[in-house]
């Protein structure tokens, strides 16, 4: 099957999921692009898809330089380094998935506030709590917020990001995924950032309006 095939499909598992759920909610897709080439991007924005992401900010760079003359939206996912917050800014990203700390937070403000700029971002929760992944952990998320909402006026806090729990068991991932939603539920936000290829149809019953997916387009 070709790419746009893929894309209906995919769309087509969201609108179900989504209307069994919340008919009235509007879900917003963001292809993990990582699994693509630019000519692959071209194709999909072809199709009808505007947003994209990557973890990688070379990635990001490289592939936004090569698709400057189309009106792409770029979203960054990866864990942000303080080192690499420069490189990052230039690429003036639509979204940042993965603000993962108060600390980061502070750093990535200084800089906007140095040139007079702003920047859109998801506070990662580590809603599962797995030393394997970034983000603050759930019973801290609400404050961390807050703290920053009231400390860092150069970053436009829009909501919550979180990656379900790394676990076979569908319990377990619900869990994580639910988590999550009841801090989003206690904050003055809007997207909710949650559900991945494998576990997307799962994160929309459990209140997520933005996926990250990937791997299953490009199979």
């Amino acid at each position: 099957m070709g790419l746009n095939q893929n894309l209906l499909e995919i769309i087509d598992k969201i609108e179900k999921a989504r209307i069994s759920t919340d008919r009235h909610r509007i879900i917003n897709l963001v292809v993990a692009s990582k699994y693509a080439n630019t000519e692959q991007i071209a194709e999909l924005y072809k199709c009808g898809q505007r947003a994209f992401g990557e973890n990688k900010i070379q990635s990001l760079q490289e592939k936004s330089k090569d698709l400057e003359d189309i009106p792409l939206e770029w979203h960054f996912f990866g864990t942000l380094q303080s080192n690499k917050i420069n490189a990052l800014l230039r690429l003036k990203p639509y979204l940042i998935h993965s603000l993962h700390s108060y600390d980061i937070a502070l750093e990535l403000n200084k800089r906007l506030a140095r040139d007079n700029l702003s920047l859109r971002a998801l506070l990662q929760v580590n809603s599962a709590n797995e030393s394997s992944k970034s983000g603050v952990l759930a019973y801290e998320a609400k404050d961390i917020y807050h703290k920053i909402q009231e400390t860092c006026s150069n970053i436009k806090l829009c909501g919550l990001m979180s990656i379900g729990a790394h676990s076979d068991d569908t319990n377990v991932v619900k869990r994580s995924f639910e988590t999550t939603y009841k801090i989003y539920e206690q904050l003055d936000a809007k997207i909710l950032s949650m559900g991945m290829s494998n576990d997307f149809e799962l994160a929309i019953k459990c209140g997520s309006n933005c996926l990250r997916i990937g791997s299953v387009l490009f199979a």
